[in-house]
């Protein structure tokens, strides 16, 4: 529940900023997040979190979120050295600030690992980047949540 009131604030936050055509700056963006996801297809490690900005937040589903450079790349380094994994996202909504150093990015993902007994579990979702524009003009992904639409698993009852 945390972290679906934390995609609506971050959704609403984003929303509020009066978002213009921009559109060479939408087409680096989507550039960018196309060769993000390629990385992270290649499971390449070090590529796929230098995507992030020094501050990012990374929030996965059905974990807590991550606030250090540390913890966002052992977030990636488990989930690239799962059994199995086939990943890839693609973005269906970029937009970027009239200001041009804030952009958004939505779409949808895909990913294949195996469970316990190797057999292939197929997830698919929604997700949401924010970037940053740096000051060499770079982008960098600032805030990243990605929400699956697999039921969370069961937690056991406390007795």
């Amino acid at each position: 529940m945390k972290t679906k009131t934390l995609l609506v604030t971050l959704t609403l936050g984003v929303a509020t900023f009066c978002l213009a055509a921009d559109t060479q700056s939408e087409q680096a963006l989507r550039d960018a997040d196309a060769q993000w996801s390629a990385a992270a297809g290649a499971k390449d490690l070090d590529k796929t979190v230098s995507y992030y900005s020094t501050d990012a937040i990374v929030m996965p589903p059905n974990a807590s979120a991550a606030t250090t450079k540390e913890a966002i790349r052992k977030i990636w380094q488990d989930l690239l050295a799962s059994p199995g994994l086939v990943i890839s996202w693609k973005a269906t909504k970029v937009e970027v600030a009239k200001s041009g150093d804030i952009g958004f990015v939505s779409g949808t993902y895909e990913l294949t690992v195996n469970d316990a007994s190797d057999k292939p579990v197929n997830d698919h979702g929604k997700y949401v980047e924010v970037w940053e524009k740096q000051a060499d003009g770079k982008w960098k992904c600032g805030a990243d949540i990605w929400i699956s639409y697999l039921a969370a698993p069961a937690t056991p009852e406390k007795k």
